[in-house]
């Protein structure tokens, strides 16, 4: 391995090490924002029970999501994303 490279490698572990300390802030943060399913089931004006059934998971799981104690991931999340984004349009096609 080039000796430039290594000290680098060698470097970025530092730094990790002192931002897990706390002894640095990192140079950037990546935030993701999670599917708040509660809240797109509530601009469909939907039940919990006909909600689960248009996007076809268990009941079980919808509630699971919106305790939080699951996530959707996959094609849930995309589904869920893109009812987000446009319930009117997205539910008129799930119905046909």
């Amino acid at each position: 391995m080039d000796k430039k490279l290594f000290a680098q490698l060698v470097e970025s572990m530092n730094q990790i090490g002192e931002i897990t300390r706390g002894e640095r802030q990192p140079s950037r943060v990546f935030k993701i924002d999670p599917v708040r399913v509660k809240e797109i089931r509530a601009t469909t004006g939907l039940s919990q029970e006909n909600f689960a059934r248009v996007i076809n998971v268990q009941l079980s799981t919808l509630r699971n999501w919106e305790q939080g104690r699951r996530n959707p991931t996959g094609p849930a999340r995309a589904l869920l994303t893109a009812i987000r984004n446009d319930p009117k349009h997205v539910l008129k096609a799930l119905a046909q």
